[in-house]
């Protein structure tokens, strides 16, 4: 509903045209990560995603620096693809990737959080 509320507003404004607006939701797959591409995610919840995770756990430092730089990225982009996971700045804490520093499950886990935050900023099947 607050994406539909947002495509009105933008519309009523003059921001764009629907054309625009449905080009713009293509390409981002969807105007909630259109949205969240502009303005990125808010620190304290790209910290909350990950709050499970390292709840109740003991990780290393270069672990630690590991899980912040993506919540970096996360305030930064909005969203975070896995796959940058094998790139720098990752790779210079990790050169081969995350499983150098995590296990398997972990890293699973990680990727589980940024499917998550992805899906939460898209809408609902049959939400335009």
């Amino acid at each position: 509903n607050d994406l539909e509320s947002l495509e009105q507003m933008l519309l009523e404004s003059g921001a764009g045209d629907a054309a625009a607006i449905a080009e713009a939701r293509e390409q981002s797959h969807g105007l909630g990560l259109f949205v969240r591409s502009l303005v990125g995610l808010d620190h304290q919840a790209a910290k909350d995603a990950f709050a499970d995770y390292l709840d109740g756990t003991t990780f290393s430092a270069n672990q630690l620096h590991f899980i912040n730089h993506i919540i970096d990225e996360l305030t930064i982009n909005g969203i975070m693809e896995p796959a940058r996971l094998y790139e720098s700045p990752f790779t210079d804490l990790a050169a081969t990737g995350p499983e150098s520093i995590f296990t398997d499950d972990q890293v699973d886990n990680i990727v589980d959080i940024l499917n998550t935050v992805r899906a939460n900023a898209q809408p609902t099947e049959g939400v335009a």
